[in-house]
């Protein structure tokens, strides 16, 4: 076997951030679930909708499910079902998304590669997980991203309000995909200074990337690739970005208005089957 097939067919396993951080969610009031992961996209709980895109793709060898609290699990019987079988191990979240992600990491061999997503990403899809891990089963690097153009989510969904990263070749959103090898595990830390900026990508920049690079960024001229190697400098994390297709893996579900969007698109891709 060649070595590319070979790194194609890299196992991996997942960690699914499903942290219930606030009784005061949007979307959680909206739909009256008991907690955001399980509220319902097209009649499904969107924590199954990730699990099932998970278990459907053969790169993937085991799931861990950092949150929701255990005593919301008996209002969603398949959630608890798969954890009582052990198809997901669940673990309690801590109290912040890198802490979590750090938590489930100390349940994997440290010789073992890790995707990271999160229970909100409702159209998540098997095709969109094995895009992302095998092409970044043959990138060279410590660690992966997954991004999507802007202009590719405005071609679904004009109106769709995404966070951008604006550089000089284009606008990028995240897609809530990671993934790290043993080495890029220690991106997990560099993680905590970045957790809270999300939201004021300019912020984030200065943060953790400098005078130079932000000043860049303000100017328009700073490209992905160059971001990325500040990144990977600051972390000593090679971080490589994998631009994926499918425009639905940039939109996950924060406000109202996001889980109806998603509504609508998976209306969409069932008229259009």
């Amino acid at each position: 076997m060649s070595t590319k097939n070979h790194n194609t067919d890299k196992r991996f396993a997942a960690i699914v951030l499903a942290a219930d951080r606030t009784g005061k969610d949007p979307v959680t009031q909206f739909t009256g679930a008991a907690c955001k992961a399980f509220a319902e996209v097209g009649g499904i709980p969107m924590i199954i909708r990730v699990l099932d895109a998970l278990q459907a793709c053969q790169q993937i060898t085991s799931i861990i499910l950092c949150g929701p609290p255990e005593t919301l699990h008996n209002h969603c019987p398949e959630l608890q079902r798969r954890i009582d079988s052990g198809q997901v191990t669940w673990i309690p979240n801590l109290d912040s998304p890198s802490r979590s992600a750090n938590s489930a990491l100390q349940q994997i061999p440290a010789d073992t590669s890790v995707l990271i997503t999160t229970a909100d990403h409702a159209l998540l899809t098997s095709a969109i997980v094995q895009q992302f891990l095998q092409q970044s089963s043959v990138i060279a690097g410590d660690a992966t991203v997954g991004i999507v153009k802007q202009e590719r989510i405005a071609a679904v969904s004009p109106d769709a309000k995404r966070t951008v990263i604006r550089l000089h070749d284009g606008g990028f959103c995240g897609c809530n995909l990671f993934t790290v090898t043993p080495r890029g595990r220690a991106l997990v830390n560099f993680w905590r200074q970045a957790e809270d900026l999300r939201k004021k990508p300019w912020k984030l920049i200065a943060r953790v990337l400098g005078f130079r690079t932000v000043i860049a960024y303000l100017l328009g001229t700073l490209t992905l690739q160059q971001g990325l190697a500040a990144v990977s400098e600051k972390s000593g994390v090679a971080i490589r970005a994998i631009e994926l297709d499918d425009p639905c893996a940039g939109i996950d579900v924060d406000k109202v208005a996001d889980l109806q969007l998603v509504e609508l698109l998976l209306k969409s891709k069932k008229m259009n089957a």
